[in-house]
């Protein structure tokens, strides 16, 4: 029996479930399930959409538990539309895995068969897309990081990421950037507690949405929840300081995500959301992404007035307009609390990541009753709107997704392993810690091979780790006061002073970030 067949949440093809009793799929059955989806397509089956009534459908899929389900939990008033197969002409269709899941998600339900797979409407798409695909799985950041030994997960913590140094490196490079325009921008920064007492939670409306997942713990006798997100936060620092008239008062969070909270007035709402996809746009073309935007609008869950969403989704869609790229509406899957902008990205080999988000929300102001002074400072006013930013999102996350897309060979600027001095013997150990000492002195990210192997095994394990540039010093650059320096993907040798090393160091961090961030820096 068929359950249900979704595209993946990254547009890279699709899956279906189904539901085959014992019967276990395997990569084995995919040539079997491609030669039918060929031979219909063979046949040019007409494909048509049909509008049914509630009562016609569960007639039609009387056989089948798990649509029958899927149209019992749908609207009294909601369409139902079911497609008929066909015209599928020149289709090309890979199968490209299968595994188990859960009916819904649900480990007590039943187990289904899901298969993935991609269609294109000609061979030449589908080969380029298969090869593009294998050259994906090379770059992997789960493969990536057991070849440049970048960070582990260990079961005391499930979930968790244990960061090596290589790693922390790019960690702290990235929110040093992220910080440095703020600066520049007029955003602050504050801290707020981990830990809130639940009525927190259900005053801002979160224990309704999200308590299941909560960390929940008990604090003398009273319950409290580990946050699972900023927003409350902020809201309690806004109202604990009186302040004038809004200018867009920011705050960005000092854990694993960059994310901030404007508080403006209603009136601000356009110009705010411009200037925050400005700056999604410039650390974006710093980073070589492209990417696609999305206004999600009111889901079925949603909290507030009609009036007040419309009016916020009426903002948001004269601020795209406004920024001038091209975006789309996906109805319906906006947060409970108001409307969002999802910003998708897409890497070198064109694979899809949600990364950034904007969010506008009138809800958690008016549960915190939060209100401002008149410019006049006569009286105060409401309502303040409330809008929550991610540029990074979860910097983890960001990581994973830079590793594969810069394929581990990671710009000067940014790169974690800028340099390695290796030397020759045990003769040129001394000079060549000594060379890492006074380039580590100047800021940058430098490490040094002293085991006793040889040069060539020492350089070419550098070379795979993918080493900016890989010093080496024997005992005539320790005489001269030089280094031997090869540069990554290129195979000549050149002598360099240690002075001369250090400007070139400082001039290819400019000119590795520049090549990226286009500088001098555009501000709005």
């Amino acid at each position: 029996m068929l359950c249900i067949g979704p595209c993946t949440t990254r547009g890279e093809g699709f899956y279906y479930d189904g539901f085959y009793g014992d019967l276990g799929l395997n990569d084995d059955h995919c040539k079997q399930i491609e030669a039918g989806a060929l031979k219909a397509a063979g046949e040019k089956q007409p494909f048509e959409r049909i509008e049914v009534t509630r009562d016609q459908a569960l007639e039609m899929f009387s056989d089948n538990e798990f649509k029958v389900e899927i149209i019992n939990d749908l609207p009294a008033d909601k369409t139902i539309t079911v497609y008929r197969c066909g015209p599928l002409v020149d289709l090309a269709i890979a199968c490209l895995k299968a595994s188990s899941a859960y009916w819904r998600g649900n480990k007590a339900r039943a187990i289904l068969q899901r298969v993935y797979g991609i269609s294109y409407p000609d061979q030449k798409s589908l080969k380029e897309y298969l090869l593009k695909l294998e050259e994906a799985k090379k770059y992997d950041h789960r493969i990536l990081k057991v070849k440049q030994e970048r960070f582990f997960r260990h079961e005391s913590s499930p979930g968790s990421r244990f960061f090596l140094p290589h790693v922390a490196r790019v960690y702290n490079k990235l929110m040093d950037f992220i910080r440095s325009q703020y600066r520049v921008r007029g955003y602050e920064e504050v801290i707020s507690p981990n830990v809130f007492n639940m009525d927190l939670w259900v005053q801002s409306g979160h224990a309704a949405n999200y308590k299941e997942n909560m960390f929940i713990l008990e604090i003398e006798k009273q319950e409290f929840g580990l946050k699972p997100m900023n927003c409350p936060g902020p809201c309690l620092v806004f109202k604990h300081r009186a302040r004038g008239a809004l200018s867009g008062l920011t705050r960005v969070r000092r854990f694993r995500q960059d994310d901030a909270h404007i508080f403006c007035r209603e009136s601000q709402i356009k110009d705010e959301v411009r200037e925050a996809l400005k700056f999604i746009d410039y650390v974006y073309e710093i980073f070589g992404f492209t990417y696609d935007l999305k206004l999600s609008t009111r889901p079925e869950n949603s909290l507030g007035e009609t009036a007040t969403w419309e009016k916020a989704e009426s903002a948001l869609k004269e601020a795209l307009d406004e920024f001038g790229k091209p975006w789309q509406l996906n109805e319906g899957d906006g947060a409970f609390y108001g409307p969002k902008i999802d910003i998708n990205v897409s890497d070198s080999l064109s694979r899809k990541f949600q990364c950034a988000t904007l969010q506008l929300d009138f809800q958690l102001p008016n549960f915190f009753k939060l209100e401002y002074l008149a410019e006049d400072e006569a009286k105060i006013e409401r309502p303040v709107v409330m809008i929550h930013r991610a540029i990074l999102g979860s910097v983890e996350r960001m990581f994973a997704i830079l590793l594969m897309h810069y394929m581990g060979k990671w710009p000067f600027w940014l790169s974690p392993c800028q340099a390695i001095v290796c030397p020759v013997s045990k003769k040129s150990q001394a000079y060549a810690e000594k060379v890492k000492d006074e380039i580590y002195s100047k800021g940058f990210h430098v490490d040094a091979d002293l085991t006793d192997r040889k040069i060539g095994k020492k350089v070419r394990e550098a070379q795979l780790a993918q080493y900016n540039y890989i010093l080496v010093v024997g005992e005539q650059e320790a005489e001269t006061g030089q280094v031997s320096v090869r540069i990554r993907d290129k195979a000549d040798l050149t002598t360099m002073s240690i002075e001369g090393l250090l400007e070139r160091f400082s001039e290819d961090a400019k000119i590795s970030f520049e090549t990226f961030v286009k500088f001098p820096l555009k501000l709005p």
